[in-house]
This record gives C-alpha cells, structure tokens and sequence, in this order.
C-alpha cells in the first residue's frame, strides 16, 4: 500500500501519539507499504511556524529519514487539479495532500472528517 502522511500525522508519527491506534500505526510501520511525506506538509509546517500556530521540529528531515519516510514534491498537475475538487473543505493544504493522493494514487492518512468527504482512498486516524 502506498499512503500519504496527513501534517498532523508525521507529528503523531514523530511523537509516537497514542492517537495512531493498531490498523494505522501497523501500516505505517509496516515495511512493504510506501509512506510518503509531501512537501506540502514541510510547507504548512514552515507557515504555521513563522506565525507561532505551531512548533515544527528542528531535525524535521531527518526524523522523516529516521522513519523512512519517502519525499514527495509538488508538481504543476497536481496544483491544477485542486481547482476541480469539490469544496468541501477550504485548507489549501489539505486540497494539494488530496490532489496529491488522487494523481499518484496514494491512500491518504488523516483524522481530519473534511477530508474524508473527498473521492480519495482514505486511512482514517
């Protein structure tokens, strides 16, 4: 399986959070399945942070790499089709992770109900 890390998942992830129960936790851990981190999250990460919303580890890359967690960059397709998602949500964020996960056919990981409200494989928290 091949799953795309909401934002605050890779935190969860980072903190070993109890928010990350057995099925979840197990395919994220779960050495055949591929688990992607978009630069879309480093991106709202660095956002948040510069306005003190949220505190963004300092060795961010290198906890990914300490998961292995694979990189996934952001490409002109994938930010076009953001303007034919529906809007059930207005994150701009949250919109790229699911054109991301719709594009490279990625199960998106998240607790986030709004998200789940899109045609996209979801792995709820």
């Amino acid at each position: 399986m091949n799953l795309l890390l909401d934002t605050h998942v890779i935190l969860w992830c980072f903190q070993n959070n109890r928010r990350l129960k057995g099925p979840v936790r197990e395919a994220i851990t779960d050495g055949d399945n591929h688990v992607f981190v978009s630069a879309v999250s480093s991106w709202e990460l660095a956002i948040k942070s510069s306005l003190e919303k949220i505190k963004t580890p300092n060795d961010f890359e290198a906890q990914c790499e300490r998961c292995e967690f694979r990189t996934l960059p952001i490409s002109v397709a994938q930010t076009l089709r953001v303007q034919n998602l529906p809007n059930h949500h207005r994150d701009p964020f949250d919109r790229l992770l699911i054109a991301q996960a719709q594009t490279e056919s990625l199960t998106l990981v998240t607790h986030d109900p709004q998200i789940w409200k899109y045609d996209v494989p979801i792995l709820k928290v």
